[in-house]
């Protein structure tokens, strides 16, 4: 049996860590220490608690590892990576934000675009919505979409990477700004300003993407905004949460990404270079 790690016990780690557990996977979920985690469904009463060990003494030889910490703490996890891979082991960043990939010295590395939404508080995750994974297509992904396809977990391989890359990067450049901004959930954008302010970054975004030779359709703003819509009231994002508990931001990796491209290119984005500034501030 393949055997699964994943580093990082947050909302994305820990949905991933339970989805795996309950199809009777070999999964070891690894943090700083020793710990346990709760995890539960919105809206459900069920708990499941689940053991966190500490990567710094492992020596747990994995498979397929999930890195699901931030991309503010991947630098610390890196002198510990090899502690629980050999030559072959698969490695997936499911992150939010792009750009971090060449920091894993590792042949058979990539970088997911994750769905799964979910929130941390304390010692308890809670999960919102979604399961997927989406990956280049190439023969280790493929064997970890067969390692895993009995699974709550749906990893996508496919041909159009780059375009749904930008595409998620587009997604959380609108609602993760919002919500960091304004600190609060997404029930702040049945506001009509703030619901156009939105839009005009997805907007922007899309002029990015295009300036990199990544084309959506016209109605990529209105369908991403009825994507937000169907989000519970109180669901915040990574970002959100992040300014709400005064920790450091993934703004490089989310806004500052698109930013720099954007200069790249001598494209006039008014919002999106206000916004990045205002979020530098945090």
């Amino acid at each position: 049996m393949k055997k699964f790690g994943i580093i990082g016990p947050g909302a994305v780690g820990t949905s991933i860590a339970y989805a795996l557990q309950t199809s009777n996977l070999d999964v070891t979920l690894f943090g700083r220490e020793n710990d346990t985690i709760d995890f539960h469904e919105f809206n459900q009463t069920n708990v499941t608690t689940m053991k966190v060990h500490r990567l710094k003494s492992s020596s747990n030889k994995v498979d397929f590892l999930f890195i699901s910490v931030k991309t503010t703490q991947l630098d610390a996890i890196l002198p510990y990576i090899n502690n629980v891979i050999h030559d072959d082991t698969v490695i997936i960043l499911t992150q939010n934000g792009y750009g971090q990939i060449d920091k894993i010295q590792h042949p058979l590395t990539y970088q997911a675009v994750v769905y799964i939404s979910g929130q941390k508080d304390n010692h308890t995750v809670t999960h919102f919505r979604d399961w997927t994974l989406k990956l280049p297509i190439n023969e280790h992904t493929r064997l970890l979409q067969d390692a895993t396809k009995n699974s709550m977990i749906n990893v996508e391989c496919i041909e159009d990477y780059d375009k749904q890359v930008w595409y998620k990067l587009i997604v959380n450049l609108g609602i993760n700004t919002i919500t960091a901004i304004t600190q609060k959930p997404a029930v702040v954008l049945q506001s009509e300003g703030i619901s156009e302010l939105c839009y005009n970054l997805l907007a922007e975004g899309k002029m990015v993407a295009l300036a990199e030779g990544i084309q959506f359709e016209d109605n990529l703003e209105e369908s991403i905004m009825q994507i937000y819509k169907g989000y519970p009231d109180e669901m915040g994002t990574s970002m959100y949460y992040d300014t709400m508990n005064h920790r450091p931001l993934e703004l490089e990796y989310i806004q500052g990404y698109i930013y720099q491209i954007s200069k790249k290119h001598h494209l006039n984005t008014p919002l999106l270079d206000s916004t990045y500034t205002i979020l530098n501030t945090y």
